[in-house]
């Protein structure tokens, strides 16, 4: 009859729990990189709020900075009024000099 030179003997029942340990290992891997991506986002994210929080404090303290120079008496902490008002023109500026 016939008799396999090989030394290996490959039945269909061991290609197939091959198979099934390689996909499972690329699904378990897949679901580690759907985690990360899903950690990293909501990190971003957290940075992001962090970073708003941020900015509205320091635009508080801008138009508060704003808001009391605005209120200055500015005739009462000794400047004058200006005598006259003049245009004056700016340099031409071209492209090309």
């Amino acid at each position: 009859m016939y008799k396999s030179n090989s030394r290996f003997s490959f039945s269909f029942l061991s290609l197939c729990y091959g198979a099934v340990g390689v996909l499972g290992v690329v699904y378990i891997g897949l679901i580690a990189v759907a985690m990360s991506y899903a950690a990293l986002t909501v990190e971003f994210s957290q940075s992001v709020k962090n970073d708003e929080a941020t900015v509205a404090t320091l635009d508080g303290q801008y138009l508060a900075a704003v808001a009391s120079i605005t209120n200055t008496n500015y005739r009462a902490e000794g400047y004058a009024a200006p005598i006259a008002q003049i245009f004056v023109p700016a340099a031409d500026m071209t492209a090309l000099r």
